[in-house]
C-alpha cells in the first residue's frame, strides 16, 4: 500500500487553502458533490494530495488516510485475515474502487483500487 492523500475536514475552506498553500500546496480540483459539502483537492510535491472538506456533518480534524492498492478485493481478504474489520465493503467510486476501516484511535483508513 502506498498512501495517496490525507483527508483533513475544515471549518474555513479559504483559510485552509491559504494556509497549504504557504507549505506548497497548489489546488488541483474542486469539487462540489450534491450534498452541498465542498471539497478541495492540493497536490503537493511528487503525487500526495490533501484532500480538504468543508461540511456541515462532520467536525474539523483529521477524517482519513487514502492509501492505493493494485487489487481491492485482495486486499480486502488479507487485510480482514489479519482480523481489519471494515466500516465499508469495497464500493465503485468515480476513479474506481474503496474501501473503509479504521485504526485502533478511529480514524478512518481508505483503501482505492484506481481501474477507471
Amino acid at each position: 500500500m502506498k498512501i495517496k492523500y490525507s483527508t483533513r475536514i475544515v471549518s474555513d475552506m479559504d483559510k485552509s487553502i491559504d494556509f497549504y498553500r504557504l507549505l506548497g500546496f497548489e489546488v488541483e480540483e474542486t469539487i462540489n458533490p450534491p450534498n452541498g459539502s465542498v471539497i478541495t483537492l492540493m497536490k503537493g510535491e511528487g503525487d500526495v494530495l490533501i484532500e480538504l472538506i468543508k461540511d456541515n456533518v462532520n467536525s474539523p480534524g483529521l477524517f482519513a488516510t487514502g492509501m492505493l492498492v493494485e487489487d481491492i478485493n485482495k486486499e480486502v481478504e488479507s487485510l480482514k485475515n489479519k482480523g481489519i474489520k471494515f466500516s465499508l465493503e469495497p464500493t465503485e467510486i468515480s476513479v474506481g474502487y474503496m474501501a473503509m476501516f479504521q485504526d485502533p484511535d478511529g480514524i478512518n483508513i481508505v483503501i482505492i483500487e484506481h481501474s477507471k
